[in-house]
């Protein structure tokens, strides 16, 4: 399927120059070129697990990260930018297919996209119909949980690395844990979904003292800064590059020098750790991901304030970890001489919840589960140290970089929902949205969910029955930053206009399950 898959990107010569050229006229000649191959922008797009905007770029006193800071200076700054769905599995085929999950029906790990849409058109693919190489390093796509890579998405193989790491003894006793069972699709604990629960719990967090490139983020940048160097003798080769870091993601597994950036008792403590006040119980039901961690007290969700901090200071301390990693790649594009010619994507796959409802880690429909980080750098297109408050959706990726790079509009088999950026990365003030919309089944509900500038509503149907009365929240983020209360019965005036543009959008697919749909 893929002409490039073999091909060796260190000749230089005039012989290996004119064997691309025929590879790419064969293989992918499907869109016409609107420029030559030497002037065509590479694309380095940033995916980063569990990312929150909790950084110094996007107003946090504390956080320490100096080089998304400095991406940040470079480009725009998305600061009302969500994801379509705060889980991992969904959310990156949310991004690699231009797609939202209602679209889809892709909500649950354990489903490839390709048994849904086996000619679908990945956002790397589309780059590849137009003549770009493309590969990706460490999470890209989910692997894990029953889920695999995509290898039709890539010239060349995907360089995996793990997800759940340790170096302490200690913190697995030198066994299988279950979180590891998880992501690296033992088979033996896939014949029923989940893993065995009699798997010991891994470490929540460890800081041994250690180079960076002792865990899998640093490795990923040490391979992202080889295959540039490499890929940067072919100038005439546009390339596409998707680098996948894993921290923040639980465990927080970083070096002792991170976690030695931060001062335990100056980091934000949750403000409110209730369920807000009117919610459906089912809006408000636990997912079990930090329980597969110990100490967690399992079914316990209000720690002591000891393991709070602890896990907040975790958090932060692996972001700055992942920082410093993606700074190694932004330096040698700078060293390389091809910052001026690369389009940079930083995105965050979800929000995370640090203790705020009593909850931790994301699956919820809530602010802080779905708020994300989301950086443009686009030379000669989007003004640098720029930021907008225009609401955007993890789906507008894909047709926004299809854009900047000089693409045909994506035109797939599968759906695209997402929104050309390329306006608002010219003018900051530009408004092509005035919502953005993400979902989450929970509870046997899909809650559906319009965010605007001021006011979120979620509406939730059974799924088991269609026809069962709805529930809704409805919160004014003006008055009630921390979703204190649900305010549907008090404001239906507002609930109504809201439901007016819920309504303009397609009825949500269920679940997609292979050999029903």
């Amino acid at each position: 399927m893929n002409s490039l898959k073999n091909f060796s990107f260190k000749s230089k010569t005039p012989l290996g120059a004119a064997v691309l050229l025929c590879s790419l006229s064969v293989g992918h000649g499907q869109q016409a070129m609107s420029q030559s191959n030497e002037n065509r922008k590479n694309v380095v797009l940033f995916l980063v697990d569990d990312l929150k905007p909790n950084l110094g770029c996007y107003g946090d006193p504390v956080a320490v990260s100096p080089n998304i800071d400095k991406l940040a200076s470079r480009g725009v700054r998305f600061n009302k930018a969500f994801c379509n769905q705060a889980v991992c599995m969904a959310s990156r085929y949310n991004i690699m297919l231009g797609a939202r999950s209602t679209s889809t029906g892709l909500y649950n790990f354990g489903t490839e996209f390709r048994d849904a849409y086996p000619d679908a058109v990945t956002l790397p693919q589309h780059f590849m119909n137009a003549g770009y190489h493309a590969e990706s390093m460490g999470k890209v796509f989910h692997i894990g949980h029953g889920n695999t890579n995509d290898e039709a998405s890539w010239s060349v193989p995907h360089h995996k690395e793990k997800v759940i790491e340790y170096l302490v003894p200690e913190s697995t006793n030198r066994e299988l844990t279950r979180e590891e069972a998880y992501f690296e699709n033992t088979p033996m604990y896939f014949e029923d979904f989940p893993p065995n629960r009699d798997l010991p719990r891994g470490a929540a967090w460890e800081s041994p003292d250690v180079v960076d490139d002792a865990y899998a983020d640093g490795r990923v940048a040490r391979h992202a800064i080889d295959r540039l160097r490499e890929l940067k003798k072919n100038p005439e080769q546009p390339f596409f590059m998707a680098v996948g870091f894993a921290r923040p993601h639980l465990p927080f597994s970083a070096p002792k020098k991170y976690w030695d950036m931060y001062n335990p008792e100056e980091l934000p403590m949750p403000e409110y750790e209730k369920d807000p006040e009117g919610a459906p119980r089912y809006a408000t039901k636990r997912g079990g991901e930090i329980d597969q961690f110990k100490p967690i007290p399992a079914g316990q969700y209000v720690y002591a304030d000891s393991l709070t901090r602890k896990l907040i200071h975790g958090y932060y301390a692996s972001m700055s970890y992942m920082d410093a990693q993606l700074g190694r790649v932004m330096d040698e594009l700078e060293r390389l001489n091809m910052l001026e010619n690369t389009i940079i994507v930083l995105w965050g796959d979800h929000g995370w919840h640090l203790g705020d409802h009593g909850y931790w880690t994301k699956h919820t429909n809530y602010e802080q589960a779905n708020i994300i980080p989301m950086i443009m750098v686009a030379p000669g297109v989007a003004k640098p140290n720029t930021v907008t408050g225009q609401l955007a959706e993890t789906v507008d990726i894909y047709p926004t970089l299809a854009e900047l790079a000089g693409l045909k509009k994506p035109e797939a088999p599968q759906p695209i929902d997402g929104t050309s950026m390329v306006p608002v990365l010219k003018n900051t003030e530009t408004r092509v949205r005035d919502h953005a919309y993400h979902a989450f089944p929970k509870g046997g509900h899909l809650g559906c969910a319009i965010r605007t500038d001021r006011y979120r509503l979620v509406e939730w149907t059974n799924m088991n029955d269609p026809e069962a009365e709805k529930g809704y929240e409805l919160y004014d983020y003006l008055n009630d930053p921390l979703e204190t209360k649900n305010i549907y019965n008090e404001n239906k005036k507002v609930a109504e206009e809201l439901k007016a543009i819920l309504a303009t959008h397609p009825e949500a697919k269920r679940q997609y399950r292979k050999g029903r749909n």
